[in-house]
């Protein structure tokens, strides 16, 4: 008799005649460590794990030596896709995703034109579901015109986008009482993430440096503006998620916040932990970010403070080469991330800075748990099969000129990091096998926002 995997919610899916496949002889690595287990995934679901599995029939995967993991999740990716595809569209991107260990993103509503209408919503949905290769979500964009859209788009979307700081793109909310309405007509089951830059600061040090953004967007900048949305999320009384944090300030702040209001999280990028200012320098174009890159004492505060963060989403942003070789005062912000978050947060384990478990929680479990993915962010029965085989001995040059994403540079060029993608499944199809990407456009799936599994 086939066995019967638990859904979502504990039922029975339907019985299946494919025995499915076995991983055996792996270690599950888990938010509360790691353990010799076997997994099996039949359809496209987890059915099993545990020891010494027998399935017979089932196709058999030797995982001696290797590291299961779930897919990666990435709550903050730029597709680009409408407005600007000649940096990056739902195929690349979604590719490079997938060569990264990442088998979920969530994508920023700063198009050209934004994402700001039902409309737009959905032509956004339309053109995932053509180009997808990974499964993903989409974030509506907050305007003065669209005060409770986000409530009534709570079952399409992933969250609402509000930027305080202008960055890429149009969107801009740099009014107080705008910002307190979006976080009263949201709903509290839906996210809001927000951009903390504050923009009258902006505006004060613009220009200070032409050669040294970090002194035209000093830390001052984020820490008022995450002073600033705790402040109207204690007015609101509801949760909100603060991207891209780079001081160690900010973190602080919303840790202590958080005796007097639920649901305040934060994110950090890879890149505001392995590069400082004085890379930002050397880097030229590459080094640009928004918020920048911070001096070397805060970027090991940032570290320091890194048990008080929630999850770490890479801000992936491609640009084109010539908008990033045009000289670093008018180069584009941002650079490419989903291929080298994996490889990154392993070097930070290699270094003794992070346990495998806490990597598992900042990119998989948090992620799922707290944007309410049903079925992501774990490799236990009922979950959706999203597998990284990994091989923790092996190690690799970074070349972006061989990654998937459309952009052809990174400031981690020519890093040498550890780990190397055996297999990926993606809710149990075989995706990636030793370093060749199988899969089609239009595979990938809207996420479920149904809750996590409990």
């Amino acid at each position: 008799m086939p066995i019967r995997p638990a859904g979502p919610l504990g039922t029975a899916l339907t019985p299946v005649s494919d025995p499915g496949t076995l991983i055996h002889g792996g270690s599950v690595v888990t938010t509360r460590g790691v353990l010799r287990a076997d997994v099996h995934m039949l359809g496209e679901r987890i059915a099993a794990v545990g020891t010494d599995l027998s399935v017979p029939g089932a196709a058999s995967v030797d995982a001696t030596d290797l590291l299961i993991l779930p897919g990666l999740i990435d709550v903050h990716v730029h597709v680009r896709e409408p407005g600007a595809s000649e940096k990056e569209d739902w195929q690349t991107a979604t590719r490079a995703a997938l060569a990264g260990g990442v088998t979920t993103i969530l994508d920023m509503p700063n198009n050209d034109p934004p994402t700001v209408s039902a409309a737009r919503v959905r032509q956004k949905l339309t053109l995932a579901a053509q180009g997808a290769a990974c499964d993903y979500g989409v974030y509506l964009g907050a305007t003065a015109d669209n005060v409770g859209l986000a409530a009534e788009l709570a079952g399409e979307i992933v969250g609402l986008k509000i930027y305080l700081g202008s960055t890429t793109g149009s969107l801009l909310t740099d009014d107080w009482s705008l910002l307190y309405r979006h976080l009263c007509a949201t709903p509290a089951s839906l996210p809001i993430a927000v951009h903390a830059e504050d923009e009258q600061c902006l505006r004060a040090f613009a220009g200070s440096s032409p050669v040294d953004h970090n002194r035209n967007r000093p830390p001052v900048c984020a820490e008022l503006a995450t002073a600033h949305v705790l402040a109207a999320a204690r007015a609101a009384q509801r949760g909100v998620h603060i991207a891209h944090v780079s001081t160690p300030a900010e973190v602080m702040a919303i840790a202590a916040a958080r005796r007097q209001v639920l649901g305040l999280t934060c994110e950090v990028c890879p890149h505001h932990l392995f590069l400082t200012a004085e890379d930002a320098l050397r880097l030229g174009g590459w080094g640009k970010v928004n918020p920048p890159l911070r001096p070397g004492a805060l970027v090991e505060g940032l570290w320091q403070a890194l048990p008080l963060v929630d999850l770490v989403a890479t801000d992936h942003a491609p640009h084109t080469s010539a908008q990033k070789h045009c000289g670093y005062a008018v180069a584009a912000a941002g650079f490419p991330g989903l291929e080298s978050l994996l490889p990154l947060l392993l070097l930070a384990v290699r270094d003794g800075r992070l346990t495998l478990s806490r990597l598992v929680e900042l990119t998989a479990a948090a992620p799922a748990r707290l944007f309410h993915l049903a079925g992501k962010g774990s490799v236990a029965p009922g979950y959706d099969a999203d597998i990284v085989l990994l091989d923790p001995t092996g190690e690799s040059v970074v070349r972006p000129e061989r990654w998937q994403t459309k952009a052809r540079g990174s400031p981690f060029a020519g890093w040498s990091l550890p780990g190397r993608i055996v297999r990926l499944w993606r809710r149990g199809e075989l995706c990636l096998d030793a370093g060749e990407l199988q899969v089609t456009a239009g595979s990938g799936r809207p996420v479920r926002r149904e809750g996590p599994l409990s």
